[in-house]
């Protein structure tokens, strides 16, 4: 039987690994590259985390710790009416309407028996005037024949009334009477909720009902209100100003135009 060679030792030697240099003492350590925006503002792992909501929360409450309804108002009746005026249209706008459109028609009852064209021409600046005063005279009606002319303080019976649906609903339950039935999400709310990754939904229902999830509930009028203010002042929808948000380091959305 052969006898098998043994092959050779292979002793050539390995080339030895590059060593990784080291900084100089005094040269300082080149600054880490920031991490990427994300592609979506939806919630991720940590978003909805209670430390965060609450650091959310405090962000808030030291912005706008006196944060109110915008909308010029002596009742709840006024209220109602000037919510349903503000449906695509500025508040500003609605506070220059309705002062002319109360000292016309004071009451539900004096609502209820205006003409249309009456209230068309008063409120025709606000957009939608033609909708808008059909649902304030229809308002006027179911305030005045269905609830005695009080405005009724529950939400179930609040949207049956023409106009009220729910967010309107909501404002003046929560201004007027101090009762949280639900948050708030008006343009502002909807925009700023999936910026700061608390909400994945596509409809101001489906928002509300995560907020309503994740919020306390004492916090659930303040947080609509004070998220509004933030909207208009810094959160803006084109260009926000993040450099001045006291939210921007727990903040990571996709078009911020600035970060810390």
């Amino acid at each position: 039987m052969p006898t098998l060679k043994k092959s050779a030792p292979n002793t050539a030697k390995k080339p030895a690994a590059a060593k990784k240099s080291k900084p100089a003492g005094n040269a300082k350590l080149a600054e880490r590259p920031r991490p990427a925006s994300r592609k979506s503002d939806a919630p991720q792992r940590g978003d909805l985390a209670p430390e965060r909501i609450a650091a959310i929360l405090k962000a808030l409450d030291e912005a706008y710790p006196n944060a109110v309804c915008a909308l010029t108002h002596t009742s709840p009746w006024e209220l109602l009416v000037a919510t349903i005026l503000s449906a695509q249209c500025t508040d500003a706008r609605v506070n220059m309407v309705t002062p002319v459109l109360f000292k016309r028609f004071p009451s539900p009852a004096a609502m209820m028996q205006a003409s249309l064209p009456e209230l068309e021409e008063i409120i025709r600046t606000t957009g939608f005037f033609r909708n808008k005063a059909k649902s304030i005279k229809g308002a006027a009606q179911a305030i005045v024949e269905r609830f005695g002319g009080k405005v009724p303080e529950t939400l179930e019976e609040l949207i049956t009334v023409p106009g009220a649906a729910r967010k309107t609903a909501n404002v003046v339950l929560g201004v007027s009477f101090g009762k949280a039935e639900g948050v708030v999400v008006d343009t502002h709310v909807f925009r700023i909720a999936h910026r700061l990754s608390l909400v994945k939904g596509d409809t101001a229902p489906a928002v509300e009902q995560e907020l309503m999830k994740i919020l306390p509930y004492e916090k659930w009028i303040d947080f609509s209100h004070q998220i509004i203010h933030h909207g208009r002042q810094v959160c803006l929808a084109r260009s926000p100003r993040c450099k001045d948000c006291n939210l921007e380091t727990i903040c990571h959305s996709k078009d911020k135009t600035w970060q810390s």
